[in-house]
């Protein structure tokens, strides 16, 4: 299960919603072995296209450092979906390297840019098996109540 506070989620959204059609890519990091996603990273698509992302790999560098420096992890890394459903393709399942995150996946493509529904789900991907889980979404973290999940 991904538990996740209501400003990430929103934050993910609206990232994925902005870089459309493009997909969008990023990271949320968290405290190392805490499974908490607390630190929102929106990342450059340096694919710069609607059916493929990639990381830039400097930016990606110096997450990585930071994260390292932080006593950080990749809790949850996620992209957006522009005219497909929210789920991994080959190519993501493939590329899937952290066997400790969520991968979650947002599709824009009922709304687009607009304000609109959107399909946000979750997976673990480890050695190329797909598992979805549950998504909470919650005020904060001090709050275990789940937040409204429908889509601002």
């Amino acid at each position: 299960m991904l538990r996740l506070d209501q400003e990430t989620y929103d934050a993910i959204v609206a990232h994925a919603r902005r870089d459309h059609p493009d997909e969008a890519c990023g990271v949320v990091a968290g405290p190392a072995g805490s499974d908490t996603p607390t630190r929102f990273v929106p990342m450059v698509n340096a694919a710069g296209s609607p059916t493929f992302y990639e990381f830039d790999s400097t930016e990606l560098l110096q997450l990585y450092k930071e994260m390292d420096d932080r006593d950080e992890e990749p809790v949850v890394i996620y992209h957006s979906h522009t005219a497909t459903e929210a789920y991994p393709s080959r190519t993501d399942i493939n590329l899937a390297q952290e066997p400790g995150a969520h991968y979650v996946l947002v599709s824009t493509r009922e709304g687009g840019n607009n304000e609109g529904p959107v399909e946000f789900r979750s997976y673990r991907i480890v050695d190329g098996e797909v598992t979805e889980e549950e998504v909470v979404v919650v005020d904060n973290f001090e709050h275990s109540e789940p937040a409204d999940r429908s889509t601002p």
